[in-house]
């Protein structure tokens, strides 16, 4: 869907490898320590060289996403956190524990696509960069951001991914285009290299993308809905690139203080903020999902109950009213492929969102085990009145 005429979509695949944690919300005060380890990464800490392979040379995330929702709590990080922060915690969790709901982290690894596409409203971007994906037969999660969209697609899919998103005028920087074959290239719509073929044909169109989605999700009992007085903002952190040059790798030398120590992590980011945020998670709040990106501020979706926490450290609609329409996907394989775009592209037809301009509200937020689809609490009403009868027992 992605349209020739506009300025082609630039997706840049960020460093390193990734993997989805689910921790069911029973045990999410097991996982507090280690989901506050890796928020407050200490890269100088001789012990933490292993986790330190997912940061930069100023000891930022390449990419974190963290959310605490009605559902789960999710966890999105760099591979090696995961098996030296989250892996030994598991291990050491009472047999009796575990029996009650286990904590999983996915086996295969994942990229992530950091997409910039200017110019286009949120639910545009939303179908725009799935769909093809979807249409192709690739598995994804997606997560709408202050400032970007991030894509997940597992490694092994990567040669399809730049295949069929260079097909759809998409661009990618630092010519990512060299991971495809050249031989490659005529086959837009075949699976990578070591993947397995899908069980079924991948579907032709959105319309049929749209119909499986529903059919599999009302076939696996998944009922959408919207947690009483849960109100959400869309924020971010302070943007303090005008104390600190993040624009580049800074050399080791702009990190040594006056006595020659190695600057802290805590010298670049804004302490309030990682405060705040360190006192709300200790709550277990309903809802609050972080997303830190090397190249942007922290990106916040807060409940609002928790604004007056943060104060001044958050800037952005402090004033909206978002509403998110749950979809617990527990009962699905994490290779579902299709759900984002065509529950997006069912709301957007429906709901005439185009015609209205309501699409540009609409924003998607992929955990480990659900999807969030959020709206203006108005808009999510009315969705969830499309929604129901499309997945409701005949």
């Amino acid at each position: 869907m992605c349209n020739t005429s506009q300025a082609p979509v630039t997706a840049h695949i960020l460093d390193g490898t990734f993997r989805l944690i689910h921790i069911p919300l029973h045990l999410y005060p097991n996982f507090l320590q280690p989901i506050l380890q890796v928020l407050l990464p200490q890269g100088d800490d001789d012990s933490l060289t292993n986790e330190a392979e997912g940061l930069s040379i100023d000891n930022k995330h390449g990419f974190l996403n963290i959310s605490i929702t009605p559902v789960e709590c999710s966890v999105v990080c760099h591979s090696s956190w995961a098996k030296n922060v989250f892996e030994p915690v598991i291990k050491r969790l009472p047999p009796n524990i575990s029996k009650t709901g286990t904590v999983t982290i996915s086996k295969d690894t994942y990229l992530i696509l950091s997409v910039i596409s200017a110019g286009m409203d949120a639910g545009s971007r939303v179908m725009d960069l799935t769909s093809p994906l979807a249409l192709a037969g690739v598995p994804i999660f997606f997560i709408t951001t202050y400032y970007s969209d991030f894509i997940l697609v597992p490694c092994k899919d990567r040669q399809t991914v730049v295949q069929v998103l260079l097909a759809r005028n998409f661009e990618f920087d630092q010519d990512e285009s060299a991971y495809v074959s050249p031989s490659a290239m005529s086959h837009v719509r075949g699976r990578s290299q070591g993947s397995e073929p899908p069980s079924t044909p991948p579907p032709s169109t959105v319309a049929e993308l749209q119909v499986r989605t529903f059919e599999l999700l009302k076939k696996r009992n998944v009922v959408p809905y919207i947690s009483p007085y849960l109100s959400l903002v869309q924020c971010s952190g302070r943007d303090l690139s005008r104390l600190v040059d993040y624009s580049r790798r800074p050399a080791l030398s702009r990190h040594l203080s006056g006595n020659g120590h190695r600057r802290s992590w805590l010298d670049n980011v804004d302490t309030k903020l990682y405060t705040s945020l360190i006192s709300v998670l200790a709550k277990q709040p309903r809802f609050l999902s972080i997303t830190l990106a090397q190249e942007d501020p922290p990106s916040l979706l807060l409940d609002k109950e928790y604004l007056g926490v943060f104060g001044d450290s958050i800037v952005g609609d402090t004033e909206g009213d978002l509403v998110p329409i749950f979809l617990d996907l527990v009962n699905l394989p994490l290779e579902a492929t299709g759900i984002v775009s065509g529950v997006a592209g069912k709301l957007i037809s429906e709901m005439g969102m185009e015609e209205t301009g309501v699409s540009s509200e609409l924003s998607y937020l992929s955990t480990a085990q659900a999807g969030a689809v959020i709206l203006s609490s108005k808009q999510a009403m009315r969705a969830l009145e499309v929604l129901k009868p499309l997945l409701s027992k005949d």
